[in-house]
Protein backbone atom coordinates (compact mmCIF):
# COMPACT_ATOMS: atom_id res chain seq x y z
CA UNK A 1 0.00 0.00 0.00
CA UNK A 2 1.28 3.28 -1.07
CA UNK A 3 1.91 6.04 1.79
CA UNK A 4 2.74 9.12 1.90
CA UNK A 5 5.75 10.21 4.49
CA UNK A 6 5.88 12.87 6.65
CA UNK A 7 8.29 14.68 4.01
CA UNK A 8 5.53 14.49 1.00
CA UNK A 9 6.80 11.42 -0.74
CA UNK A 10 5.86 8.24 -0.78
CA UNK A 11 6.41 4.67 0.32
CA UNK A 12 5.01 1.27 -0.32
CA UNK A 13 4.58 -1.09 2.86
CA UNK A 14 3.65 -4.13 3.28
CA UNK A 15 -0.09 -2.99 4.72
CA UNK A 16 -3.68 -2.29 4.46
CA UNK A 17 -5.76 0.83 6.24
CA UNK A 18 -9.18 1.26 5.92
CA UNK A 19 -11.32 4.18 7.06
CA UNK A 20 -9.06 6.89 8.43
CA UNK A 21 -8.53 10.20 7.44
CA UNK A 22 -5.22 11.32 6.90
CA UNK A 23 -2.42 8.73 7.13
CA UNK A 24 1.19 9.82 7.18
CA UNK A 25 4.26 7.38 7.68
CA UNK A 26 7.15 8.69 9.79
CA UNK A 27 10.27 7.34 10.68
CA UNK A 28 9.49 4.88 13.85
CA UNK A 29 10.26 6.78 17.00
CA UNK A 30 13.61 5.84 19.19
CA UNK A 31 13.12 6.86 22.96
CA UNK A 32 16.76 7.41 24.51
CA UNK A 33 15.08 7.48 28.43
CA UNK A 34 13.04 4.94 29.65
CA UNK A 35 12.75 3.06 32.91
CA UNK A 36 11.08 -0.28 32.25
CA UNK A 37 11.78 -0.95 35.98
CA UNK A 38 13.16 -4.58 35.36
CA UNK A 39 14.66 -5.86 37.64
CA UNK A 40 13.51 -4.78 40.77
CA UNK A 41 10.05 -3.26 40.82
CA UNK A 42 7.93 -5.35 38.09
CA UNK A 43 4.79 -3.72 40.04
CA UNK A 44 5.07 -0.89 37.91
CA UNK A 45 6.45 -1.86 34.54
CA UNK A 46 7.94 -4.93 32.87
CA UNK A 47 9.06 -5.27 29.53
CA UNK A 48 5.98 -6.94 28.42
CA UNK A 49 3.62 -4.01 28.98
CA UNK A 50 6.58 -1.73 28.15
CA UNK A 51 6.96 -3.36 24.72
CA UNK A 52 3.24 -3.56 24.54
CA UNK A 53 3.33 0.36 25.49
CA UNK A 54 6.31 1.58 23.51
CA UNK A 55 4.42 -0.05 20.12
CA UNK A 56 1.18 1.71 20.91
CA UNK A 57 3.11 4.77 20.65
CA UNK A 58 4.57 4.26 17.41
CA UNK A 59 8.18 3.95 19.60
CA UNK A 60 10.42 0.61 18.23
CA UNK A 61 13.52 1.34 19.58
CA UNK A 62 14.40 2.48 23.24
CA UNK A 63 17.57 3.10 25.73
CA UNK A 64 16.76 2.30 29.63
CA UNK A 65 18.04 3.52 32.25
CA UNK A 66 19.97 1.74 35.05
CA UNK A 67 18.61 2.27 38.30
CA UNK A 68 16.95 -0.75 38.81
CA UNK A 69 17.42 -3.18 42.04
CA UNK A 70 20.02 -4.75 41.53
CA UNK A 71 21.55 -1.43 39.89
CA UNK A 72 23.23 -2.39 36.54
CA UNK A 73 26.57 -1.04 37.23
CA UNK A 74 29.03 -3.86 36.26
CA UNK A 75 29.33 -6.89 33.45
CA UNK A 76 27.32 -9.43 34.81
CA UNK A 77 24.51 -7.37 36.12
CA UNK A 78 24.00 -6.29 32.37
CA UNK A 79 24.10 -9.75 30.90
CA UNK A 80 21.46 -10.96 33.47
CA UNK A 81 19.32 -7.76 32.66
CA UNK A 82 19.46 -8.23 28.75
CA UNK A 83 18.69 -12.49 29.40
CA UNK A 84 15.35 -11.06 31.47
CA UNK A 85 14.76 -9.22 28.72
CA UNK A 86 15.41 -10.79 26.16
CA UNK A 87 12.73 -13.66 27.83
CA UNK A 88 9.92 -10.79 28.48
CA UNK A 89 9.59 -9.64 24.75
CA UNK A 90 9.67 -12.80 23.62
CA UNK A 91 6.41 -13.47 25.07
CA UNK A 92 5.15 -10.60 23.55
CA UNK A 93 5.54 -12.23 19.86
CA UNK A 94 6.53 -8.85 19.15
CA UNK A 95 9.67 -6.78 18.34
CA UNK A 96 11.14 -4.05 20.34
CA UNK A 97 14.99 -2.47 19.62
CA UNK A 98 16.63 -1.88 22.89
CA UNK A 99 20.18 -0.33 23.99
CA UNK A 100 21.16 -0.74 28.31
CA UNK A 101 22.81 2.43 30.00
CA UNK A 102 25.65 1.41 32.84
CA UNK A 103 25.07 3.37 36.04
CA UNK A 104 28.24 5.00 37.17
CA UNK A 105 29.15 4.56 41.09
CA UNK A 106 31.58 6.23 42.86
CA UNK A 107 34.35 3.84 41.86
CA UNK A 108 33.26 1.48 38.91
CA UNK A 109 34.36 3.44 36.32
CA UNK A 110 37.25 0.64 35.87
CA UNK A 111 34.32 -1.36 35.01
CA UNK A 112 33.66 0.54 31.62
CA UNK A 113 36.36 -0.92 29.58
CA UNK A 114 34.81 -4.27 30.12
CA UNK A 115 31.14 -2.82 29.64
CA UNK A 116 31.85 -1.16 26.67
CA UNK A 117 30.66 -3.44 23.57
CA UNK A 118 27.00 -4.38 25.99
CA UNK A 119 26.03 -0.40 26.58
CA UNK A 120 24.66 2.54 24.56
CA UNK A 121 26.51 4.89 27.45
CA UNK A 122 27.10 5.35 31.06
CA UNK A 123 24.67 7.06 33.20
CA UNK A 124 25.43 9.62 36.07
CA UNK A 125 23.67 10.41 38.39
CA UNK A 126 25.04 14.42 39.77
CA UNK A 127 21.81 14.21 42.13
CA UNK A 128 19.59 11.13 44.28
CA UNK A 129 16.48 10.52 42.19
CA UNK A 130 14.60 7.15 42.30
CA UNK A 131 17.31 4.20 43.07
CA UNK A 132 20.59 4.20 45.18
CA UNK A 133 23.05 5.47 42.13
CA UNK A 134 24.37 9.11 43.41
CA UNK A 135 28.03 10.39 42.83
CA UNK A 136 28.23 13.18 44.41
CA UNK A 137 31.86 14.37 44.89
CA UNK A 138 33.57 15.93 42.60
CA UNK A 139 36.86 14.17 42.37
CA UNK A 140 34.60 10.54 41.77
CA UNK A 141 32.57 12.81 38.63
CA UNK A 142 36.14 13.76 37.23
CA UNK A 143 37.51 9.77 36.91
CA UNK A 144 33.58 9.16 35.25
CA UNK A 145 34.07 11.78 33.22
CA UNK A 146 37.73 11.20 32.41
CA UNK A 147 37.18 7.75 31.32
CA UNK A 148 34.08 7.99 29.13
CA UNK A 149 36.09 10.02 26.83
CA UNK A 150 38.92 7.63 26.80
CA UNK A 151 36.68 5.22 25.72
CA UNK A 152 34.78 7.12 23.36
CA UNK A 153 31.43 6.57 25.74
CA UNK A 154 28.58 8.86 25.44
CA UNK A 155 27.76 10.24 29.36
CA UNK A 156 24.29 10.95 30.12
CA UNK A 157 23.76 13.03 33.50
CA UNK A 158 20.99 13.85 35.67
CA UNK A 159 22.18 17.20 36.33
CA UNK A 160 20.84 18.24 39.50
CA UNK A 161 23.21 19.30 42.52
CA UNK A 162 23.13 17.19 45.41
CA UNK A 163 24.12 19.70 47.63
CA UNK A 164 21.51 22.00 47.03
CA UNK A 165 18.44 19.81 47.34
CA UNK A 166 19.56 18.72 50.95
CA UNK A 167 19.97 22.33 51.84
CA UNK A 168 16.65 23.74 50.25
CA UNK A 169 15.14 20.28 52.11
CA UNK A 170 16.16 21.00 55.66
CA UNK A 171 14.44 24.22 55.54
CA UNK A 172 10.96 21.92 55.16
CA UNK A 173 9.76 19.42 57.30
CA UNK A 174 7.40 17.14 56.22
CA UNK A 175 3.94 18.72 57.50
CA UNK A 176 4.62 21.79 55.79
CA UNK A 177 5.11 20.35 51.95
CA UNK A 178 2.67 20.36 49.56
CA UNK A 179 3.68 18.65 46.07
CA UNK A 180 4.04 22.05 44.93
CA UNK A 181 7.53 22.14 47.26
CA UNK A 182 8.92 19.48 45.18
CA UNK A 183 9.67 22.31 42.33
CA UNK A 184 11.55 24.69 45.82
CA UNK A 185 13.36 21.39 46.88
CA UNK A 186 14.50 20.70 43.46
CA UNK A 187 15.21 23.98 42.67
CA UNK A 188 16.40 25.69 39.80
CA UNK A 189 19.46 26.34 41.45
CA UNK A 190 20.31 23.04 41.86
CA UNK A 191 20.15 22.26 38.11
CA UNK A 192 21.68 25.25 37.37
CA UNK A 193 24.91 24.68 39.27
CA UNK A 194 25.33 20.82 38.07
CA UNK A 195 24.78 21.20 34.71
CA UNK A 196 27.94 24.08 34.94
CA UNK A 197 29.71 21.49 36.65
CA UNK A 198 29.25 19.11 34.19
CA UNK A 199 30.00 21.19 30.98
CA UNK A 200 33.09 22.17 32.86
CA UNK A 201 34.23 18.46 33.15
CA UNK A 202 32.89 17.45 29.71
CA UNK A 203 34.83 20.96 28.50
CA UNK A 204 38.01 19.60 30.18
CA UNK A 205 38.32 15.67 29.41
CA UNK A 206 36.15 16.56 26.01
CA UNK A 207 33.48 14.09 27.05
CA UNK A 208 30.63 13.37 25.05
CA UNK A 209 28.12 14.86 27.36
CA UNK A 210 24.16 13.87 26.97
CA UNK A 211 22.23 16.33 29.53
CA UNK A 212 19.27 14.81 30.38
CA UNK A 213 15.75 16.44 30.58
CA UNK A 214 16.29 19.94 30.58
CA UNK A 215 13.94 21.88 32.26
CA UNK A 216 14.73 25.42 33.02
CA UNK A 217 15.75 28.44 30.84
CA UNK A 218 18.88 29.50 32.76
CA UNK A 219 20.49 25.40 31.13
CA UNK A 220 19.31 26.32 27.96
CA UNK A 221 21.53 29.78 28.15
CA UNK A 222 24.52 27.29 29.72
CA UNK A 223 24.48 24.64 27.20
CA UNK A 224 23.86 27.26 24.23
CA UNK A 225 27.11 29.34 25.50
CA UNK A 226 28.82 25.59 25.44
CA UNK A 227 27.67 24.88 22.22
CA UNK A 228 29.48 27.62 20.05
CA UNK A 229 32.50 27.26 22.27
CA UNK A 230 32.96 23.48 20.93
CA UNK A 231 31.77 20.92 24.06
CA UNK A 232 30.34 18.10 22.63
CA UNK A 233 27.03 18.63 24.32
CA UNK A 234 23.61 17.30 23.47
CA UNK A 235 20.38 18.26 25.18
CA UNK A 236 17.39 16.24 25.84
CA UNK A 237 13.89 17.59 26.49
CA UNK A 238 11.24 15.42 28.51
CA UNK A 239 7.67 15.74 27.18
CA UNK A 240 6.14 16.62 30.72
CA UNK A 241 8.81 19.65 30.87
CA UNK A 242 7.50 20.50 27.29
CA UNK A 243 3.39 20.02 28.17
CA UNK A 244 3.41 20.66 32.15
CA UNK A 245 4.31 23.66 33.83
CA UNK A 246 4.26 24.07 38.06
CA UNK A 247 0.45 26.16 37.17
CA UNK A 248 -0.87 21.64 37.17
CA UNK A 249 0.35 20.92 40.53
CA UNK A 250 -2.98 22.06 41.58
CA UNK A 251 -4.51 19.56 39.21
CA UNK A 252 -2.62 16.91 39.10
CA UNK A 253 -0.78 16.45 43.25
CA UNK A 254 1.74 13.91 43.08
CA UNK A 255 0.87 12.37 39.47
CA UNK A 256 2.82 15.66 38.64
CA UNK A 257 5.59 14.74 40.73
CA UNK A 258 9.07 13.77 38.86
CA UNK A 259 12.30 14.86 39.20
CA UNK A 260 13.62 17.28 37.72
CA UNK A 261 10.37 19.11 38.85
CA UNK A 262 7.88 21.19 36.74
CA UNK A 263 9.01 24.51 36.24
CA UNK A 264 7.51 27.93 35.00
CA UNK A 265 5.79 28.98 31.77
CA UNK A 266 8.69 31.20 31.00
CA UNK A 267 10.89 28.07 31.26
CA UNK A 268 8.57 26.15 29.21
CA UNK A 269 8.91 28.95 26.33
CA UNK A 270 12.54 28.46 26.42
CA UNK A 271 12.33 25.20 25.81
CA UNK A 272 10.16 25.81 22.82
CA UNK A 273 12.48 28.46 21.40
CA UNK A 274 15.33 26.19 22.42
CA UNK A 275 13.71 23.42 20.09
CA UNK A 276 13.51 25.84 17.08
CA UNK A 277 16.78 27.34 17.57
CA UNK A 278 18.36 23.81 17.24
CA UNK A 279 19.63 23.77 20.74
CA UNK A 280 17.79 20.75 21.97
CA UNK A 281 18.97 17.93 20.61
CA UNK A 282 16.42 14.96 21.26
CA UNK A 283 13.52 14.20 23.46
CA UNK A 284 13.53 11.47 25.76
CA UNK A 285 9.99 10.85 27.62
CA UNK A 286 11.61 9.71 30.91
CA UNK A 287 9.01 6.68 31.07
CA UNK A 288 9.23 6.27 34.83
CA UNK A 289 6.13 4.96 36.22
CA UNK A 290 5.22 4.52 39.68
CA UNK A 291 1.56 2.65 40.74
CA UNK A 292 -1.42 4.84 41.27
CA UNK A 293 -1.38 3.16 45.08
CA UNK A 294 2.57 4.42 45.13
CA UNK A 295 1.22 7.74 44.12
CA UNK A 296 -1.24 8.37 46.16
CA UNK A 297 0.75 8.69 49.67
CA UNK A 298 1.50 12.32 50.88
CA UNK A 299 4.41 13.99 49.58
CA UNK A 300 7.59 13.85 50.27
CA UNK A 301 6.31 10.02 50.92
CA UNK A 302 5.47 9.77 46.93
CA UNK A 303 7.60 8.58 44.40
CA UNK A 304 9.07 10.70 41.73
CA UNK A 305 8.33 9.76 38.17
CA UNK A 306 5.26 9.48 35.33
CA UNK A 307 4.75 7.76 32.59
CA UNK A 308 4.78 9.22 28.68
CA UNK A 309 6.18 6.75 26.18
CA UNK A 310 2.50 6.06 24.77
CA UNK A 311 1.70 10.13 24.47
CA UNK A 312 4.69 11.33 23.34
CA UNK A 313 3.87 11.37 19.55
CA UNK A 314 0.22 12.52 20.02
CA UNK A 315 1.30 15.35 22.30
CA UNK A 316 3.94 16.23 19.61
CA UNK A 317 1.50 15.71 16.38
CA UNK A 318 -1.11 17.92 18.84
CA UNK A 319 1.88 20.65 18.81
CA UNK A 320 2.33 20.21 15.48
CA UNK A 321 -1.57 21.33 14.62
CA UNK A 322 -0.90 24.11 17.23
CA UNK A 323 1.83 25.53 15.18
CA UNK A 324 4.74 24.82 17.70
CA UNK A 325 6.82 22.44 15.71
CA UNK A 326 7.21 21.02 12.14
CA UNK A 327 7.13 17.36 11.28
CA UNK A 328 10.53 17.29 10.18
CA UNK A 329 11.69 18.59 13.56
CA UNK A 330 9.57 15.99 15.24
CA UNK A 331 11.06 13.39 13.06
CA UNK A 332 14.89 15.28 13.91
CA UNK A 333 14.29 14.62 17.81
CA UNK A 334 12.57 11.40 18.26
CA UNK A 335 14.63 9.52 15.10
CA UNK A 336 17.65 11.38 13.18
CA UNK A 337 19.58 12.92 15.61
CA UNK A 338 19.72 9.90 18.09
CA UNK A 339 20.70 7.99 15.79
CA UNK A 340 23.76 10.61 14.85
CA UNK A 341 24.20 10.96 18.94
CA UNK A 342 24.81 7.36 19.63
CA UNK A 343 25.70 5.60 16.24
CA UNK A 344 23.21 3.77 15.81
CA UNK A 345 22.47 1.67 12.67
CA UNK A 346 19.40 2.96 10.54
CA UNK A 347 16.13 0.96 10.76
CA UNK A 348 13.54 0.63 8.86
CA UNK A 349 10.44 0.76 10.99
CA UNK A 350 7.78 3.12 10.81
CA UNK A 351 4.51 4.46 12.79
CA UNK A 352 1.28 5.21 10.75
CA UNK A 353 -0.61 8.31 12.32
CA UNK A 354 -3.80 9.71 11.46
CA UNK A 355 -3.03 13.54 11.74
CA UNK A 356 -6.76 14.40 11.90
CA UNK A 357 -7.72 11.98 14.39
CA UNK A 358 -9.05 13.25 17.60
CA UNK A 359 -9.61 11.75 21.10
CA UNK A 360 -8.62 11.76 24.46
CA UNK A 361 -5.69 10.07 26.92
CA UNK A 362 -7.88 7.72 28.48
CA UNK A 363 -6.51 5.44 31.08
CA UNK A 364 -8.12 2.68 30.47
CA UNK A 365 -6.64 2.41 26.93
CA UNK A 366 -3.22 2.60 28.54
CA UNK A 367 -0.66 -0.37 27.92
CA UNK A 368 1.70 0.61 30.37
CA UNK A 369 1.09 -1.01 33.61
CA UNK A 370 0.93 1.45 36.03
CA UNK A 371 -2.63 2.25 33.88
CA UNK A 372 -2.36 6.18 34.10
CA UNK A 373 -0.85 9.27 32.37
CA UNK A 374 -0.81 13.02 33.64
CA UNK A 375 -2.71 13.65 30.56
CA UNK A 376 -5.49 11.74 31.66
CA UNK A 377 -8.62 13.17 29.20
CA UNK A 378 -6.75 15.90 27.59
CA UNK A 379 -7.97 15.89 24.01
CA UNK A 380 -5.70 15.47 21.92
CA UNK A 381 -5.34 15.63 17.42
CA UNK A 382 -2.96 13.49 15.55
CA UNK A 383 -2.46 9.50 17.03
CA UNK A 384 -0.29 6.46 15.68
CA UNK A 385 -2.63 3.80 14.15
CA UNK A 386 -0.19 1.75 13.12
CA UNK A 387 3.34 0.66 13.64
CA UNK A 388 5.37 -1.43 10.90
Amino acid sequence: MLIKTWNNQEIDLPIEIANTGDPVALPALIDPHVHFRTPGAEQKENWITGTEAALAGGVTTVFDMPNNNPAVIDYQSIINKKQIINEQIKLTGKQLNYYLYLGATPNNYTEFAKCKNEIIGVKLFMGASTGDLLVEKLEDQENIFKTCAELDLVLAVHAESEEIIKANSSQFTANSLKTSGHSKIRSREAAVKAVTQALSLAKKYNTKLYICHVSTKEEIELITQAKSEGVTVYAEVAPHHLFLTENDYERLGTLGQMNPPLRTISDQIALWQAITNGIIDTIGTDHAPHTLEEKSKTYPNSPSGVPGIETLLPLLLNAYHEGKISLQKIVELTKFNIEKIFNLPPNNDWVIADLNLEKKVENKNLKTKCGWSPYSETKLKGWPIMTV
